[in-house]
C-alpha cells in the first residue's frame, strides 16, 4: 500500500538500508536531545482553524530569492545520497523537478554538481563548506556558478564535527564505488581511515576551517555573483550580524540535531530570528518537519519556506525518485488541507494568529 504519512517511508527505508547507513542518516549528536526536540517542538504548538472563509481557490506557490516554487517546501542538502539509492542525488533532482520545487545540493554529494545540474530542470542551490584550502572553496564556487546554481548556502555550524555516536560505533566509512564526487579532483573524494570513530568526522576535523568567522562571509561574497544564504543560525544576534555582513537569506537550522546537542529546536527560535532580521532577508527553517501542519506553523512564525532532509532520504531509499516524489506529494496534500482549514488560500495569508 502506498505510504500515507512520512514515517511510513522511514519504516520502509529501514528495511532497505544497512544498519550503518540508516544510522548515518538518522542519527544525531550525543544523547540526540536536539534531534528529538526538533520534532517535539512542532507537536507542542497548536493551530486554530478559522471558519466561513472562501477557500475554494487555493495556491501553494511562493518564491525564494526570486525563484518560484510550487509550495514552500524545499529539499535540504543531504550528503552521500547514493548510499540510499544507486542514482542518489540524480533521482532526488528528478523528483524535485517533477514537484516543481528547489533542491539544495550538498558539497558532500555522491554525484557531481555538473551531473546533477545536467539531469534536471529543478532550480538548484549549492550548499558550501569553507575549507582550509581556500583554493578548493573558490573552485567549488566557480563550478556551482557554471552549473547554473542560483544561490550558495554556506553552512556555518559545522566547522568542528559534532559527536555522532551512531557513526562512531559503526566506524562509518564509504563502501567501494561511492565517493564525495565534488571533491575527487582535489584528492578528498574518499573518507580518511578512522579506526576509533567516524571517517566523516575525520574529514570534517582535518579539512574544514575552524577559524571561520564573519570576515569569511565577506570574503565569500566577494568571490561570487550569487546570493549567499547562511545556514545554521539560531541566535538573533547572529541573525543581525548575518544581514549586516551581506547575507540575502538565513536558514534557522541546528544541522538536524547532528552538531551541538541540547541546542534549541529550530521552531522554538524561529520567531526571534525573524524579528531580528526585520524583513531585511528571507528566513527559512529546517529540522523536524514531518507534516503539512508543521509547514503552516513555520510560516505562521515568519518562515518563508521550510526544507526537508531525512524524509527525502527515506523516500529515496524506499523507491528512488518515485519515493522522493511520494514524500513531497504527502507534504503538499497535507499543507493544502491545513491551509484551507486555517482559512488561508495562499501561504502568505498565514500569520501568527493561526497559532494557539
Amino acid at each position: 500500500m502506498k505510504p500515507l504519512r512520512l514515517d511510513e517511508y522511514e519504516d520502509l527505508a529501514r528495511r532497505h538500508l544497512t544498519a550503518d547507513v540508516f544510522d548515518y542518516y538518522a542519527g544525531g549528536a550525543c544523547d540526540e536531545l536536539t534531534l528529538r526536540d526538533n520534532r517535539e517542538a512542532f507537536e507542542r504548538l497548536r493551530l486554530v482553524g478559522r471558519l466561513l472563509r472562501d477557500v475554494s481557490v487555493r495556491s501553494l506557490a511562493t518564491t525564494v530569492l526570486g525563484t518560484e516554487i510550487s509550495m514552500p517546501v524545499m529539499i535540504a542538502p543531504v550528503a552521500l545520497q547514493r548510499l540510499a539509492f544507486d542514482d542518489g542525488e540524480l533521482a532526488t533532482a528528478r523528483a524535485a523537478a517533477k514537484a516543481a520545487t528547489l533542491m539544495i545540493l550538498s558539497t558532500l554529494s555522491s554525484v557531481s554538481i555538473e551531473d546533477v545540474a545536467a539531469s534536471t530542470r529543478a532550480p538548484l542551490w549549492f550548499q558550501l563548506y569553507i575549507y582550509k584550502d581556500k583554493g578548493l572553496t573558490r573552485e567549488l564556487v566557480r563550478r556551482a556558478e557554471e552549473a547554473g546554481c542560483r544561490a550558495l548556502v554556506l553552512t556555518v555550524d559545522a566547522q568542528v564535527c559534532g559527536k555522532r555516536e551512531r557513526e562512531m560505533r559503526h566506524r562509518f566509512q564509504l563502501p567501494r564505488g561511492i565517493t564525495m564526487a565534488n571533491l575527487e579532483g582535489a584528492g578528498h573524494g574518499t573518507l580518511p581511515n578512522e579506526n576509533s570513530g567516524s571517517g566523516l568526522a575525520a574529514h570534517v576535523n582535518s579539512l574544514f576551517d575552524p577559524a571561520l568567522d564573519w570576515n569569511d562571509v565577506a570574503w565569500l561574497i566577494g568571490q561570487t555573483r550569487l546570493p549567499i544564504v547562511l545556514k545554521g543560525v539560531l541566535h538573533p544576534d547572529d541573525a543581525r550580524l548575518a544581514v549586516a555582513h551581506g547575507a540575502s537569506a538565513l536558514f534557522v537550522s541546528n544541522h538536524g540535531g547532528r552538531q551541538l546537542d541540547t541546542a534549541p529546536a529550530t521552531l522554538d527560535v524561529l520567531e526571534s530570528v525573524v524579528e531580528a532580521v526585520d524583513g531585511r532577508a528571507e528566513v527559512y527553517l529546517d529540522g523536524g518537519v514531518r507534516r503539512g501542519t508543521d509547514v503552516v506553523k513555520a510560516l505562521a512564525l515568519g518562515a518563508r519556506a521550510v526544507a526537508v532532509g531525512r524524509p527525502v532520504v527515506w523516500g529515496l531509499a524506499a523507491a528512488g525518485a518515485r519515493g522522493v516524489g511520494g514524500v513531497l506529494e504527502i507534504l503538499r496534500e497535507e499543507l493544502d488541507v491545513a491551509l484551507a482549514l486555517c482559512g488561508a488560500r495562499r501561504p502568505e495569508e498565514i500569520s501568527r494568529a493561526a497559532l494557539f
